[in-house]
């Protein structure tokens, strides 16, 4: 019974989610109040709807409702709770409601949060949503149902059991960031197809935007993060990102969203570059619906990957086509109009914000091309093309160097017209300082460097961290306020240069060994030692294994005891390694067990990951500096909101 409200509750959504799309759309045409009164309530009605469905299937996975399809295939009686709840994404149908609810929290949110908002605008954000919602809501019903129950003779007595690869607390939070940041940029693209609707782009609307596009941003940068330290220590390999086409696909939205969030600082501040903006916020949602697609049609070969599902693939291709090709529709008929003020320098900070989003996009075609390359090969009939990590590790710095670089000088940058010579002093201050550190910290750590990356990397990361506080420094040596704005870009901009000195030197000083060992036995890395102590047999609720204690020596005293493991799930007799990993402030102590080679010998991989974890301290910087940023004054004061300073309506005679 309860499986059975929770699919009508399904169908009910979609009727108000149309509802929602008609009176969000139609409704500022009629310039009549009631129409636009249903808007509001349908996305609350909605919301509450969706709810309920997502707790429908949490109970039938709970319950063990093994009646239930998608809970036979994903879940079994020794499963722990925890597990039981996180499987309703553990696979493609739950995934696709996870989408529809994230999809309806994000338009509950607007609803709330857009009262200061012009009633036509809010109310075409709205709409537009509305319609994103029912094309997922039309696809879980029509292809995915995942309230639909077996027939009373194919009902099993326990359930297949969840993959075991997703049996990790990572993954009780991988895939909601990542939806968060995946559906955010859905507001973002509502945002821009409202202005073209309305007919109507100013500074005002950059401002209503913004705020938007960087939770979601920021929410992205997590959920990517996340899955990047889970797959390190889950999987077994030992590495941080394997440019696998799936995190490729979610990858390119971010590099897209972080071209939109600078871009929007332009047309907020100066009205500047109000076509390419539009155009970023289609291209942010698009990529991450190519994403979707790319995961759920089962095109791509990767440990990512849910359904291998032509119809389902070919329903997401024409939704993409219908929802893109009518924004990019929209916008060949409205871009034209658009005019934006003229006249900076090429030195001032609109410059290096138009610098920055060539490279940032630059990089998203590079990756995109990449991983699409192959697909559109088999697809013509071409040779196989084979295009992995080698290509876009020789590629991808080729962009991020200079970018990084251009991000150092150009926080020293002025508006309009502002000369960066005027603050040269700071530049040539920071960049001395940024060789002095970097060169010092590369030969006193690490005796030079091993790759032409590392100093470079180094020295550019160090100027990038120098360079960012030279602002805030100077406003609290003034006794002016720091607003959460400057805050957040500083914080932010201290993440990449983290970031930036974590990558090069990780890539340039990891030590890494497999072997064979037999208990008693000892592996050199560098100054470090790893001694294989013995095996013992393990058992979990769901699974037997065995687990290794390898001991970590430095100069031939023990520092550090880990514990690698081998696990077998019983139910789908899947072996999976779990890393023993001790993580100190310097770098990633790293052990993956191998086979068992018989005569007590097992084969082991060891590692040494100088910086790593910082990788993930600078995602969580450059989120938390987004979060601070977008809730700055001026995003949360209703008559800041709504001061309009450069109107520019979206007709030829524009200024």
């Amino acid at each position: 019974m309860i499986p059975e409200l929770g699919h009508f509750a399904l169908i009910l959504a979609l009727i108000l989610s149309a509802l929602q799309t008609v009176f969000g759309l139609v409704g500022p045409t009629r310039d009549d109040p009631r129409w636009l009164a249903v808007v509001r309530p349908a996305v609350a009605g909605q919301f509450v709807l969706v709810s309920t469905s997502i707790g429908a299937l949490v109970h039938a996975f709970v319950s063990f409702d093994f009646s239930i399809m998608y809970v036979a295939a994903n879940s079994n009686s020794a499963l722990p709770t925890f597990y039981r709840v996180t499987a309703l994404w553990g696979a493609h149908e739950g995934s696709l409601l996870l989408w529809a609810w994230i999809l309806s929290t994000w338009t509950l949110a607007v609803a709330i949060f857009s009262r200061h908002l012009p009633p036509g605008i809010a109310s075409r954000v709205m709409g537009v949503l509305g319609f994103v919602s029912f094309g997922f809501l039309l696809f879980t019903l029509m292809t995915s149902n995942p309230f639909e129950r077996l027939p009373l003779d194919q009902i099993p007595a326990d359930g297949r059991d969840l993959n075991p690869v997703l049996q990790d607390p990572a993954l009780a939070i991988h895939p909601p960031l990542l939806y968060m940041g995946y559906v955010g940029f859905a507001v973002a693209f509502a945002f821009a197809c409202a202005a073209m609707l309305e007919g109507k782009l100013d500074q005002a609307w950059a401002r209503w935007t913004r705020p938007w596009t960087t939770f979601a941003w920021g929410f992205l940068s997590i959920g990517i993060a996340l899955g990047s330290w889970w797959a390190y220590y889950e999987l077994g390999w030992g590495g941080y990102w394997f440019w696998d086409p799936v995190e490729n696909a979610s990858f390119m939205p971010w590099l897209v969203g972080t071209a939109l969030i600078h871009s929007l600082a332009a047309t907020e501040k100066r009205g500047l570059f109000k076509s390419w903006t539009l155009l970023l916020a289609i291209l942010a949602f698009s990529l991450s619906l190519l994403g979707t697609f790319l995961v759920r049609s089962g095109v791509l070969t990767s440990v990512h990957s849910f359904a291998a599902d032509p119809t389902r693939g070919m329903f997401i291709l024409g939704f993409l086509v219908i929802v893109v090709g009518g924004a990019l529709s929209l916008y060949a008929w409205r871009a034209p109009s658009l005019k934006s003020p003229s006249g900076f320098d090429w030195t001032a900070r609109e410059s290096f914000l138009l610098y920055n989003n060539i490279l940032l996009v630059s990089a998203a075609i590079m990756v995109f091309i990449g991983t699409m390359a192959p697909l559109i090969a088999d697809a013509i009939g071409a040779a196989p093309v084979s295009v992995g990590a080698p290509f876009f590790d020789l590629m991808f710095p080729l962009f991020m160097l200079p970018l990084c670089v251009l991000v150092a000088i150009g926080i020293h940058s002025a508006w309009k017209r502002g000369k960066i010579s005027a603050n040269k002093r700071r530049l040539f201050v920071g960049l001395a300082v940024a060789l002095g550190l970097g060169l010092l910290f590369v030969f006193a750590a690490y005796g030079g460097p091993s790759k032409w990356l590392t100093p470079i990397g180094t020295v550019v990361g160090i100027w990038i961290l120098v360079s960012s506080l030279f602002d805030p420094i100077d406003r609290l040596r003034r006794k002016l306020t720091l607003p959460r704005a400057i805050v957040g870009m500083t914080i932010a901009h201290m993440g990449l240069g983290v970031g930036l000195i974590a990558i090069s030197t990780v890539e340039s000083y990891t030590v890494e060994r497999d072997v064979a060992l037999a208990p008693g036995e000892t592996v050199a890395l560098g100054r470090y030692a790893y001694r294989f102590e013995g095996i013992t047999e393990i058992e979990g609720p769901n699974y037997a294994g065995v687990r290794a204690e390898v001991t970590v020596l430095r100069d031939g005293r023990p520092i550090e005891v880990l514990h690698p493991e081998k696990r077998r799930y019983w139910v789908q007799n899947s072996v999976q390694t779990e890393a023993g990993i001790a993580s100190r402030w310097n770098m990633d102590l790293f052990a993956a067990l191998g086979d068992d080679l018989g005569a007590g010998r097992w084969s082991f991989r060891a590692q040494l990951r100088p910086l790593l974890d910082y990788i993930w301290l600078a995602a969580g910087l450059m989120a938390l500096g987004g979060g601070l940023a977008a809730t700055d004054r001026r995003y949360r004061s209703p008559a800041a909101a709504t001061t309009q300073e450069t109107s520019a309506p979206l007709t030829p005679e524009a200024a």
